[in-house]
């Protein structure tokens, strides 16, 4: 009897944990199909726990509380934390911390101070002259009465301001620029370029010290003469900064090759005599441009679980002899393993195609929604008779439900889904409706992963990569020599290798030799 009531109420439970369920799948079914926001309550689900004496009115009640889900656009995401314990930091707390660093008073001051040693150095070069001009008019110290300017000191004032003015806006051009990267070594090029203004600007403030200022020099077109040669002194200096840091770059010389891992997409570019650090982010200049987002999703291809899925062959010894039957048992494990082996390219292969099918597929079918969708919109001053006009965006909002279906089966097959929302879809639409796009510009957004630089999920002002070479970064690169780009858990590999020198010879063909004659015979078409 007690048997019979534990298993009348285990029947109650799976009979009622099955309702529950199916009520569950059929309320989410329902809301996919006829509501888009609807908000669902929470429910509990209350067990009843059959208990020995069946006359006893107490009874045991267990409250299952099912947790509200929310229909999501990207309703299949999956978060994955590397959190073992309640003290861990999460992989969220990590990117916090390295973001929070990142955009910190000290990362500024490293980026940029670089920069702003380089502007006071260049201040203090370009007043100079300046100074040493008007320091004998102003009489500040005991200073002899100084001749006065003539026409041919008038004129030099005029070069000089010139000179200046042309020097002002050629260091504003070449220098005054926002780094597009900060280097963990010094670029020696340009420390060579500024140590050559210190130590010309220090030279001629010492020689106007010793000889004019403590000579009490009262001919003042030899003065201004000197600040000319400053001048003249620093323009020399800029020509040669613009052939070091410009023009000695610009001629191909290499070519390197990256390779990104692990989905092993490769790009070949030509570059210039560099610095392996300078090169590094030239790469991934050409990188962010060139290179399609990385889609980790795209591993793991749907259909591909059927070969994890093949089990091992495990041999039971019955009659209890080990010895005689050990031979023939690993000899049947490798055949096994080697048929398994031999199959499993081919299930590769097939799988593969199978999936770019079904991309092609779901690719036509969206391409014909988002046609039928547009043609139900038009522009206002092109429509006969009364219309409700509409912005963009109540226009996107109006047309999107038309194909949203044949979009989000689509992402999913190609693993974007949680790339897109709801809101950046209809902002985009809006624009492409806004603007007179064709339905295949619409699509066009997501029918490729698309450029790393337009990646507006994992986009940051600042991005950090790890750059791992076994040679010194500031020296230029070389034949074969490699160096990797990391980071999280896409790295890219670099290989360089230099471009052969071509020796063109000319051969001459006579005019004589040049002519032809026609050979016939019996089994010619002609």
């Amino acid at each position: 009897m007690d048997m019979e009531s534990v298993r009348s109420g285990h029947s109650e439970i799976r009979s009622e944990r099955s309702h529950h369920s199916h009520g569950r799948r059929h309320h989410g079914r329902r809301s996919r199909h006829h509501g888009r926001g609807s908000d669902r309550d929470d429910r509990s689900v209350t067990i009843k726990t059959p208990s020995g004496d069946e006359g006893c009115g107490d009874e045991e009640r267990i409250e299952v509380q099912i947790l509200p889900q929310d229909d999501n656009w990207a309703d299949n995401t999956t978060a994955i934390t590397g959190n073992t314990s309640e003290t861990a930091m999460s992989m969220e707390d990590m990117s916090r911390i390295t973001k929070d660093m990142e955009e910190s008073i000290g990362f500024d001051c490293a980026r940029y101070i670089g920069t702003i040693l380089a502007g006071i150095l260049g201040f203090v070069a370009f007043m100079s002259p300046i100074v040493m001009v008007t320091l004998p008019k102003l009489q500040i110290v005991d200073w002899i009465a100084v001749e006065p300017c003539g026409p041919k000191c008038e004129g030099l004032l005029i070069s000089l301001a010139f000179k200046l003015l042309i020097l002002l806006i050629g260091t504003w051009a070449l220098f005054f620029r926002k780094p597009k990267a900060t280097m963990p070594r010094i670029f020696i090029f340009r420390a060579l370029i500024i140590f050559l203004v210190f130590i010309l600007t220090f030279a001629f403030w010492l020689f106007y010290g010793v000889r004019i200022f403590e000579g009490k020099v009262g001919d003042y077109y030899s003065i201004v003469m000197f600040a000319v040669s400053l001048v003249d002194a620093l323009l020399f200096i800029h020509y040669l900064a613009i052939i070091l840091l410009e023009i000695r770059q610009l001629q191909p010389m290499y070519v390197v090759k990256i390779c990104r891992s692990p989905d092993g997409e490769s790009r070949n570019y030509n570059i210039g005599q560099l610095s392996i650090q300078r090169a590094a982010v030239w790469c991934l200049e050409q990188y962010y441009r060139d290179f399609n987002v990385y889609n980790p999703y795209l591993d793991h291809i749907p259909g591909s679980r059927r070969a994890n899925k093949m089990s091992n062959f495990k041999f039971y010894d019955v009659d209890g002899v080990t010895n005689q039957t050990s031979h023939g048992r690993s000899r049947a494990i490798f055949a096994a393993a080697a048929r398994r082996r031999d199959s499993t390219h081919n299930d590769r292969f097939y799988e593969e195609q199978e999936y770019e099918r079904r991309v092609r597929k779901r690719r036509a079918r969206l391409l014909v929604a988002a046609e039928e969708a547009f043609t139900h919109i038009k522009r206002l001053q092109e429509e006969q008779g009364p219309a409700i006009p509409m912005d963009p965006q109540e226009a996107a909002q109006a047309i999107f439900p038309s194909m949203a279906r044949a979009l989000q089966k689509y992402l999913r097959i190609t693993r974007q889904q949680p790339k897109y929302s709801m809101e950046d879809i209809l902002e985009h639409l809006g624009n492409c409706i806004s603007h007179d796009m064709s339905p295949k510009s619409f699509i066009g957004r997501y029918v490729t992963q698309g450029a790393v630089i337009h990646n507006r999920k994992d986009y940051k002002p600042t991005q950090t990569w790890v750059l791992v070479c076994d040679t010194l970064l500031s020296r230029a690169v070389e034949q074969g020599m490699l160096f990797q780009l990391r980071q999280g858990d896409v790295s890219l590999m670099c290989t360089v290798s230099k471009i052969p020198h071509f020796n063109v010879t000319e051969e001459v063909i006579n005019p004589k030799n040049n002519k032809f004659v026609l050979r016939l015979n019996s089994e010619t078409s002609v």
